[in-house]
This record gives C-alpha cells, structure tokens and sequence, in this order.
C-alpha cells in the first residue's frame, strides 16, 4: 500500500497544483506582500488590513507559510520571507508582481480552456478576429497590465544579461519588441558606454519614454517606432530578441534572425533569450508549459529548444554560438556576424 501511495502522490501533487498557484495569486492581488513589508502582522490585523474575512484568513496565511511564502513563529506575527519581501513588495524596484497580475487577470482562467486548444489548435485570445497583440492598444487596463508584465518578466534576464554578456567591446543595441525598454534600461544604468534604442510598434512610445524618464537615461535610450514585418531593424552593435521569438511562426522566427543580420556590422551580436524548452525535451516542464502558453495566446507561436535555435542563427549566417542560462528558467543564446 506504501508503494501504490508514493505512485499517486506526484498525481495528486500535480493536480492540484493550481490550488497552490492560486493561493499565490490572491495573495498579490490583497497587496499581501506589500503589507507586510511595513511590519510583521498578527491574523487579525492583517486580515483587517489587506480586507479579507475572519473565516479562512488563519487558514490562508498558514497555507502560505506552509508554501514557504510567508513566515510565522509559533503563536507570533506574520512577515514575508527574503524573496517574497524583494520580489513582491510594490514599493521596490525589483517587484515582480507585473507578471503574476497577467496570470491572475488572463492566464489563470486562459488555461482552463487548454483541452479545446488542444483540440482545436486555435488560441484562447482571439477577439472578432483579431489575436491579443491587436486588441490590447484600445484597452487602457489591458494594455498597462500588458507592459508591466513584460517589464516583470524581463527584469531579472536583463539585470543578468547587463552582467554577464561582454558589452565592453560594443556601443550600441537594439531591443526589438522592446515594451516598456526595460531590457535597454538595465544595460545603459551598469554600461554607461552603452546607447540604446528600443524599437516597438508606435503605440508604445509613452510607456517607454515615462519608462526611460523615470529612470534618468534620456540621453542615451532613445525609442524608435516601426514593426519588424514591414521595415528593416535598426542598425546596432548588438540586436536582442527578449522574449519575442516564441510568438511567432517558423518562417517569422527565421526572418527575423535573417533581419539581425541584415542590421549587424561585421563582429556583432545577436542575442536571443526566451524559456527555452531542454533539447531532450523531458526533463524541464518550464519550456514546455512555456510552449503551452503559447498555443493559448497565439495563433502560431511556440517554443524551442536551444539547439532550435542556434540551427536557424547558422542558417542565418551567425557563427560563434553559445548558450548561457539567465534567470527564472530563461536562457540566452548568443552569435556573432
């Protein structure tokens, strides 16, 4: 019997595993986290003050240190833990809570359709035909829930990519798909040789520049409209595709590489990061469930796996192809013209 139940506890585990997500999601969407930023709380008070029921708040906070988010000493006050007090504190520049808002308001709810996706092999986001990437530029909530959580999701790459790529030896970059510049504004604050543009559909402009203002890089983080079907990329040292490719089909993934390297002087870079599915494809859900997402939100994107994409930056000409893992499941894959 011992055995049969240690067989049916990654099932259980796994199927339930949207109570856990869940659990999370409220939490951000109480400014839990925020709260108790100020100070360590007992039940009462912060039930009181994040506005929630007497009946299942002991209950919830529990779950949540259970869940390692929150930490309670026997009988005493509760206080978030390191990563939940950096990452989930809206006061903080490092908040992350931009990502797990689009997976609360849309994603959450989007992923219950995934058997009909499944079925069918049309996303879960088409409105009057036309897919998200068309209709979110009319809808103020939508559309400023849409560029906080590309920054969200973006930021601990781009700290990372600021870091580990060698950007002594460039001048200039391009973020294709930029959003709100998030990616660009990380390398100009640690590279101060670094001038950037972060190129995007025109719709974009005033999140990017409030983006670049409030982070005092005017002088050398500039936007540039345009979209990537229709035009050539900018010129630059170095053109990254953060998070981009995977929204698009084959055809489009290569003619964008093929563009990068139409834009890139001899000796420059393309960088290319996403949550890359493991070239086995079995022992990291992540980039599968990544893919998944995909399937959802799109009409023909999905993800890829490494090696994928290091055989169509040597199709495209690319050559000195390197793979070096980010943050949060992310990776980048690197080549030189």
């Amino acid at each position: 019997m011992a055995a049969d139940s240690d067989l049916a506890e990654l099932l259980y585990r796994t199927g339930t595993a949207y109570r856990q997500a869940r659990a999370l999601l409220s939490a951000i969407e109480l400014d839990l986290f925020s709260v108790l930023a100020s100070e360590p709380l007992s039940v009462d008070m912060l039930a009181v003050r994040i506005g929630i029921d007497r009946r299942g708040a002991r209950d919830f906070f529990d779950a949540l240190v259970a869940l390692g988010l929150l930490i309670r000493t026997p009988d005493g006050p509760y206080q978030n833990t390191k990563a939940t007090d950096l990452y989930l504190d809206k006061a903080k520049p490092s908040y992350l809570g931009g990502s797990f808002d689009q997976y609360s308001r849309r994603e959450y709810d989007m992923w219950g359709s995934l058997t009909d996706a499944l079925r069918t092999g049309r996303p879960r986001t088409v409105v009057n035909g036309s897919n998200h990437f068309d209709s979110i530029y009319n809808d103020p909530v939508r559309f400023q829930s849409f560029v906080n959580a590309m920054t969200a999701g973006s930021l601990l790459s781009a700290r990372r990519i600021a870091e580990q790529f060698p950007w002594q030896r460039y001048a200039t970059l391009c973020d294709v798909g930029t959003a709100q510049g998030c990616l660009p504004v990380q390398i100009a604050l640690k590279h101060s040789n670094i001038e950037a543009i972060g190129f995007d559909l025109p719709e974009l402009r005033p999140a990017f520049l409030r983006h670049v203002h409030d982070h005092a890089l005017v002088d050398r983080v500039t936007f540039k409209a345009g979209s990537f079907f229709n035009e050539p990329l900018p010129e630059a040292d170095v053109i990254i595709f953060g998070r981009v490719l995977h929204n698009w089909d084959l055809a489009t993934k290569k003619m964008l590489l093929a563009k990068a390297y139409a834009a890139l002087p001899k000796d420059g870079a393309v960088i290319v990061y996403d949550m890359l599915i493991d070239d086995e494809r079995s022992s990291d859900a992540r980039g599968l469930l990544s893919s998944l997402n995909m399937l959802l939100w799109t009409s023909a994107g999905f993800g890829y796996t490494a090696a994928d994409c290091i055989s169509w930056m040597h199709e495209a000409g690319f050559h000195g192809i390197y793979v070096e893992p980010l943050a949060g499941g992310n990776s980048m894959v690197v080549g030189t013209k």
